[in-house]
């Protein structure tokens, strides 16, 4: 920033850094990590960045489409931003973007299969947010594993920049590829808000007491380890509240329909009111988080700063984010025996696990990171 001028009188010029944002639904954020990041990172602009974020027409009806959110610009691609298409319309959006910004930020790797050809061209800087080993997951089919593989690959060896949103992400790009990526989590503390008022009158309308439950929220698939889960619970005295998409897949609808049958499940479809989903969070004994494949989850991020403790699957991702402070479970027989153990077991957890969010998953912080990369690129 300069300033020059004489008397009462000043002249600012800002050398404004234009940055792409590619690779998400879009904003104002419904439902989606990399939504909520874009929404928060915006949020915290120290004011030398312009942003320009594309969304997609299929999730945002006419009526809903913005011109701009929190200062930000928004463009519309006419596609799917998930499944099939996700990779046309990443493709589409890195082509829109080329010769307009100064740095394009991908979140994920799906279009990242044109890298190659765009350096031929362009000498554009590039910072690629590689997600959570997104061809680990046992959801896609081998072809498609395959190819999100092929895509991280480019991701990895033609961006200016790789992120990796935890340890062991970024400990995997250094030994998968021999390259160094820069390590930046996720925030949080979105979540927190004033949600006791009413706490009761919501408490009372899924028929809950407050501390009497345990919570469970997910995308329900099988990387998330949701039979375990609810065969940990099945027959307890133990309740448990467990938040997903049932219905969307073959795997979500035979498990509600083997498990609706327990009285202590509360099987709920999808929340994404955020007063009621803190009501739930604030009031529930322990939080059971079963993702397997990832990097920093956002929904256990997410949890962790309701001071609660949290049973988290046995995998690295998971330790690292919790910095080794949960409780870690590998079988639907071992998380059945912690939860016998008694209340004053856990009672440290939840102090753990709140002051690890607070420290290290904050937008501010986060926000602060991304637009430094921003500027030194």
């Amino acid at each position: 920033m300069e300033r020059y001028g004489s008397g009462n009188t000043e002249r600012i010029s800002i050398d404004m850094k234009k940055v792409g944002v590619i690779g998400i639904v879009g904003i104002p954020a419904k439902y989606g990590g990399f939504e909520t990041l874009v929404d928060n990172m915006i949020g915290y602009n120290a004011g030398d960045i312009e942003y320009t974020v594309y969304c997609s027409t299929k999730n945002y009806p006419a009526d809903e489409r913005l011109a701009t959110h929190k200062g930000a610009k928004l463009e519309y691609i006419g596609l799917k931003a998930n499944g099939v298409q996700s990779i046309l319309y990443d493709i589409i959006s890195i082509c829109k973007s080329v010769r307009r910004f100064d740095v394009l930020l991908i979140l994920g790797v799906s279009g990242c299969i044109i890298l190659p050809f765009l350096r031929f061209f362009s000498k554009k800087r590039i910072i690629v947010n590689i997600d959570g080993l997104e061809h680990k997951r046992d959801k896609w089919g081998k072809y498609v594993r395959k190819f999100l593989k092929y895509s991280e690959k480019q991701a990895v060896l033609h961006a200016d920049v790789i992120i990796s949103d935890n340890k062991a992400i970024q400990q995997y790009v250094r030994d998968e590829y021999g390259k160094e990526s820069e390590l930046i989590a996720y925030g949080g503390d979105h979540v927190l808000g004033e949600y006791h008022s009413d706490s009761s009158e919501i408490l009372n309308g899924y028929g809950l007491d407050k501390n009497d439950y345990c919570l469970a929220l997910c995308r329900i698939e099988p990387e998330n380890n949701v039979g375990i889960i609810l065969e940990a619970f099945a027959g307890s005295d133990l309740k448990i509240v467990f938040i997903g998409n049932w219905s969307r897949s073959e795997y979500g609808r035979k498990l509600r329909e083997k498990y609706s049958i327990y009285p202590n499940m509360y099987l709920l479809d999808s929340i994404y009111n955020l007063k009621t989903l803190g009501v739930l969070r604030s009031y529930c004994k322990y939080y059971i988080h079963g993702h397997s494949a990832g990097g920093t989850n956002p929904s256990l991020v997410e949890a962790m700063f309701f001071a609660k403790p949290i049973f988290c699957y046995d995998v690295v991702y998971n330790r690292e984010t919790t910095e080794n402070k949960g409780i870690y479970f590998q079988s639907a027989g071992q998380l059945r025996q912690q939860l016998k153990e008694p209340d004053s077991a856990y009672i440290r957890y939840g102090k753990y696990m709140q002051e690890i969010a607070l420290n290290s998953y904050c937008w501010k912080k986060v926000a602060q990171q991304y637009e430094s990369l921003f500027r030194s690129v």
